[in-house]
């Protein structure tokens, strides 16, 4: 069992690597998410055990610090490059003047549920990958597992029933790609990290948020909201955990190894199991008041005009300034088309 401390979780590994013990060393890792969260309860919480009964993980503990504990979201990154935290959760929305180019699952793109884009994102941004290359990689972190969420939504603290309804309307965005969406809407986006979101939409310094169902209860969200859009496509979210690359080479070669292993599959039983959790969130979301309904045919029809501009423009703009946006972008969607 794993106990968590006032600011810690340690976990100790017990078994003999390779007929001798290495040395101990601690590993700290954090993230921005609240304590219960489901992401650190599907990702972090089963790393940690799982390496606690790995023969290469003797000698090593783990430190966990929750809920912006070393870190607000937007510093992550730097603290794991500093050396401060080594494992990190890092959301490349909150990053993206270091690293752009690994927003594009967060684009409006033509997908559902969680599956198919975090499958197609995890081929670019895993070691040797594209993403990889061009981003994790220069920024000194190699990526350990990654979900990109099922499709966020738009749900506000007053009614709306049309997209003219959001025009004005002060939503939430995480990243460029989203505030690129809500511009075209003439909506004004607000960028702010998700902890700060609850006390935007009470306070009314924000009229509502894009956000997936699976993150609205957890946040608090739903208990201030009236209406959403459910179906639709407003983008979505990337939610990476990353090691430094100088920490990951100090690890043994079989515990290299074994965190390899436990990303691609923690990678894949995640997100089918927050697509499996949907369902009921939308429950949860209705149960709590909120009224959900999808977008007529024409304001659909209209959005998917708006969002396939919107990740051609993103592409662009990228390629101006010599980052690779068009190659990125073109790969990702073969990536959404493989079987």
């Amino acid at each position: 069992m794993i106990k968590l401390l006032p600011i810690t979780l340690a976990v100790a590994a017990s078994l003999c690597a390779a007929g001798h013990a290495a040395a101990q060393t601690k590993i700290k890792v954090a993230d921005s998410f609240p304590v219960g969260h489901y992401l650190p309860r599907y990702f972090t919480t089963p790393m940690m055990e799982r390496l606690k009964a790995d023969p290469a993980a003797k000698g090593i503990e783990f430190e966990y610090y929750p809920a912006e504990q070393l870190g607000k979201a937007k510093d992550l990154l730097s603290l794991t490059q500093s050396g401060l935290v080594d494992v990190a959760y890092v959301g490349p929305g909150f990053v993206s003047d270091k690293m752009p180019l690994s927003v594009v699952a967060e684009l409006p793109l033509p997908y559902t549920g969680s599956c198919q884009a975090t499958l197609a994102y995890w081929n670019l941004a895993k070691p040797g990958g594209l993403l990889d290359k061009k981003e994790f990689a220069p920024n000194g972190v190699r990526l350990l597992f990654t979900i990109v969420l099922p499709p966020y939504q738009v749900i506000t603290r007053k009614p709306f029933a049309s997209l003219k309804d959001l025009e004005g309307m002060k939503i939430r965005a995480s990243g460029s790609a989203k505030e690129l969406l809500l511009k075209e809407l003439k909506a004004v986006p607000v960028l702010m990290p998700t902890p700060e979101v609850y006390e935007s939409l009470s306070r009314g310094t924000i009229d509502g948020v894009l956000f997936p169902f699976n993150s609205l209860a957890p946040y608090g969200i739903d208990k201030l909201s009236k209406s959403g859009t459910i179906g639709s496509n407003f983008g979505s979210y990337v939610a990476n955990w990353v090691i430094s690359e100088k920490r990951y080479q100090s690890l043994p070669p079989a515990l290299q190894k074994e965190l390899a292993a436990m990303g691609d599959e923690l990678t894949r039983s995640v997100c089918k199991q927050v697509e499996r959790d949907e369902a009921g969130d939308v429950d949860k979301t209705r149960a709590a008041g909120v009224q959900l309904k999808p977008l007529s045919p024409a304001d659909q029809q209209a959005l998917e005009q708006v969002a396939a501009q919107v990740a051609t423009d993103w592409a662009q703009k990228l390629d101006r300034r010599g980052k690779s946006g068009t190659e990125v972008l073109n790969a990702f969607k073969a990536g959404l088309q493989a079987k």
